[in-house]
């Protein structure tokens, strides 16, 4: 990968969250790493996910100064810089304010394996970080972060990764979808019927391969391209 090749997938993987949904005005946003071990790249603070173009992104060092780009870093740039510091493997992550992750946080309860989505953690519960319900702002909060597909950060938002964009943006759409229907079931009344372990554990291999993580990536791409037809 290129770090043009990186920008761009800052860009793409930005609309597609925002085709998911996922947007809140100015704030979230994705990063991935830089391919020469700079830091990462990540919109500049002020536009909204939908809104992200290559003029509009900075690269931010692992010491969260911007060596390419306007204006300052994200306060939460940390999240992401922490994130692909203490995983090689990783290289996209995404924080957004997913309205029925933070929803469904807030009841403090397990994310069941009711649906596909709910598969994602293979029936285990999601981690949560429960640090501070504020601006993630420190490298010491960003390490906390490290370590999992996809965490709640109650009273917050959500926070994903990925070895690829395609992998980060759908874990953090598939948390989301996963909140947005335990909350729907538990307004309905008692939740009895959900997958055991041994069954989402199937259901995650089954479902959530990379080559089903990208189709749903590429579907969110396409949404977004005809979004941002129309409004041209």
């Amino acid at each position: 990968m290129t770090p043009a090749e990186a920008r761009g997938l800052v860009v793409e993987a930005s609309h597609a969250l925002a085709a998911a949904g996922q947007g809140d005005m100015v704030w979230g946003h994705v990063a991935v790493r830089d391919p020469d071990g700079r830091g990462i790249w990540i919109k500049a603070p002020g536009w909204g996910l939908e809104e992200v173009r290559d003029d509009r992104l900075q690269l931010v060092s692992y010491q969260a100064e911007v060596l390419i780009g306007d204006g300052t870093a994200h306060k939460e740039c940390h999240i992401h810089l922490e994130v692909l510091r203490a995983s090689p493997e990783v290289h996209c992550t995404v924080h957004t304010h997913a309205v029925s992750a933070i929803a469904f946080a807030a009841l403090d309860m397990p994310l069941l394996p009711l649906s596909h989505e709910g598969a994602l953690f293979a029936g285990e519960d999601v981690p949560r970080f429960r640090e501070t319900g504020g601006l993630v702002s420190t490298p010491e909060l960003g390490k906390k972060l490290a370590g999992a597909p996809a965490a709640l950060m109650p009273k917050h938002g959500l926070v994903a990764a990925g070895h690829t964009a395609a992998a980060a943006v759908m874990h953090a759409v598939l948390l989301d979808s996963a909140c947005a229907v335990q909350l729907r079931s538990q307004a309905a009344g008692r939740t009895v019927v959900h997958s055991d372990v041994t069954e989402a554990r199937a259901k995650r291999a089954q479902c959530w391969p990379d080559s089903q993580l990208e189709a749903g990536y590429r579907y969110l791409v396409r949404q977004a391209a005809a979004t941002l037809d129309v409004i041209s």
